[in-house]
């Protein structure tokens, strides 16, 4: 084996990390932000700073156009996106950084399940029992009957259910459109839709404040450009498993940062959603693989 071969699979596992860390410098921001300003408010700033990173590629967007088709998958795409990121930021500021992390691994099981309800893929037995154990994850993590399930929790679980529905429309969006363009539609679409939600509730944000939310902006650039890098780097059965690292940054993070306590029940039943998220993604490369190999 070569060295680049070797190095290749390093690469990936280093671009996921890093990954990892600029969303939870999302995480922290938008945290700290949180019991101040507005949910809407908050995601409508974030987004509307992150329209600066669209300029560089503006001038090759507008030459490309719009069909019909993809502006009105694009708006239905935007119009969940918005839901979901307010639920976000609702939830981030009620809730423990952990478990707001623990449940969001939740949104690859919901991606699964509308393939099969929304897509028409087949639900095979394992499949089906992974999400099943996903599904005992998020009752360890939520606990119903042993402690009170807030809206902060609700909020988090309808953020998992919009974004798996969201993804589902971006795979396809990605053949119709170029990436620059898919991530155009969601940046515009997103802070248009935010404004109706934002001035009810409106209020005068401070310079330190925006200050924060334009360095979440740029954390959450920085994070999708490096997981791009990962997934062009290495497959999916290496990177998969270092994003999991994301959870234990988490724990860290509130725990140092925002003094929240470390609950076990949290860490578990984030484990055991990892667990069924890993093995759905390693199924799934295999039976990739193994469709190759029949068709060579």
């Amino acid at each position: 084996m070569t060295l680049g071969k070797l190095d290749k699979p390093i690469t990936g596992a280093l671009w996921m990390g890093l990954c990892g860390l600029c969303f939870i410098g999302v995480y922290a921001g938008v945290k700290y932000v949180g019991p101040r300003l507005p949910a809407a408010e908050s995601a409508f700033l974030r987004y509307a700073l992150g329209l600066v990173f669209l300029i560089p590629v503006a001038r090759r967007l507008l030459r490309e156009g719009l069909p019909l088709n993809v502006i009105k998958l694009g708006a239905g795409r935007a119009l969940l996106h918005t839901f979901a990121v307010t639920l976000w930021f609702y939830a981030m500021a009620r809730i423990p950084v952990a478990e707001v992390s623990a449940i969001g691994y939740l949104t690859p099981i919901f991606v699964t399940l509308g393939a099969v309800l929304i897509m028409g893929e087949r639900l095979a037995l394992r499949r089906g029992l992974a999400i099943f154990v996903a599904i005992m994850g998020m009752l360890v993590i939520l606990r119903p009957g042993f402690r009170e399930v807030s809206m902060g929790h609700l909020a988090m679980l309808g953020t998992t259910l919009c974004f798996g529905v969201s993804f589902l429309i971006a795979k396809r969006l990605t053949d119709l459109a170029s990436a620059d363009m898919v991530v155009a539609l969601l940046s515009i679409g997103v802070t248009i839709g935010l404004i109706p939600l934002t001035i009810p509730v409106w209020i005068a944000p401070t310079s330190f404040e925006v200050g924060t939310l334009l360095a979440v902006a740029i954390f959450a650039v920085a994070g999708h450009y490096c997981m791009t890098f990962a997934f062009r780097s290495a497959p999916l059965t290496v990177t998969q498993p270092v994003g999991f690292l994301q959870l234990i940054w988490a724990v860290a993070t509130g725990y140092l940062l925002f003094g929240e306590s470390i609950d076990a029940f949290v860490i578990l039943g984030g484990v055991i959603i990892i667990g069924a998220v890993l093995y759905i993604t390693l199924r799934e490369a295999q039976l990739k693989r193994r469709y190759k190999e029949i068709n060579l």
